[in-house]
């Protein structure tokens, strides 16, 4: 396996890392796998994880659908045509919901999430970028009309900036390759301690239907697993009942998903087999 990583990592131009983390706690990584980077919303994977660990009733998808968007990430308009529920918890505004619905029910949103990749993770280094977090909350205007929409359609329980800030700042949680892979085994192994197993599937299908932004559907054709990307440049893959693969590349496409990275996981699942179709 790590000479298909090198081979991999070889292919693209650096910073490229990847990691795979499997089920027996083995980690094979190449490349920039170390680096750390902001995992963006890479995070709404795991505060939807903390949410749904935390609603026994299932009381989050009263508030927050499981569809494709088929709209930017971002999008206002629908968003008010759909009565203030959003599409599913990866697009901003279901994110947003997700946040809101973890800070009522933990206390502090932001710090749960960060605890909570720390503790999978293995690592203290995993941190908040203070200063990223801050430019990013200053530059929020489009995420606050988000919010202030929900708030109005009554989807929003906590403070708008309150819920704007925690939101902000799980999203400029900085990790490496190893890290996230460390942190997402998880939904490779049927929730693990974290979730039910039910609720893990969930996930992962909501992953793979929507957790590339509005390319999902091109994911799913080209590297066959559930994933979600950040803007960030990184991409965190399950693969159910074996492993999870981290990559990070910051070059970007037009729908905010790293490029070598998305090249990497279809050459990793052609050669290896592990796509779930």
């Amino acid at each position: 396996m790590r000479a298909l990583l090198d081979e991999l990592v070889t292919a693209h131009r650096p910073p490229f890392g990847i990691a795979i983390a499997s089920l027996d706690g083995t980690v094979v990584s190449a490349g920039d796998a170390e680096t750390p980077f902001p995992i963006q919303s890479i995070s709404k994977l795991f505060s939807l994880a903390l949410a749904l660990g935390n609603d026994p009733g299932q009381e989050l998808w009263e508030r927050v659908l499981r569809e494709p968007s088929g709209t930017r990430f971002n999008s206002l308009v629908q968003l008010e045509a759909e009565a203030g529920i959003p599409r599913n918890p990866f697009i901003n505004a279901g994110a947003l919901v997700v946040t809101d619905f973890l800070h009522e029910r933990v206390g502090n949103a932001s710090e749960a999430v960060l605890g909570f990749l720390r503790a999978r993770s293995g690592s203290e280094a995993v941190m908040v970028d203070d200063d990223a977090a801050a430019a990013e909350l200053s530059a929020s205007s489009r995420n606050r009309a988000l919010a202030n929409f929900l708030a109005d359609f009554g989807n929003l329980r906590n403070p708008v900036e309150a819920v704007l800030e925690h939101y902000v700042r799980h999203c400029s949680i900085t990790m490496s390759c190893r890290e996230l892979a460390r942190a997402g085994l998880f939904l490779a192994d049927a929730g693990a301690d974290v979730l039910s197993a039910a609720d893990a599937k969930r996930i992962n299908s909501i992953m793979l239907t929507c957790g590339m932004y509005d390319a999902a559907g091109e994911f799913a054709y080209r590297v066959g697993l559930p994933g979600k990307s950040g803007v960030g440049g990184g991409i965190l893959a399950i693969v159910p009942g074996r492993c999870t693969v981290c990559v990070w590349s910051p070059g970007l496409d037009a729908k905010g998903n790293s490029i070598a990275g998305t090249a990497a996981l279809a050459d990793l699942t052609a050669r290896t087999g592990w796509s779930i179709f």
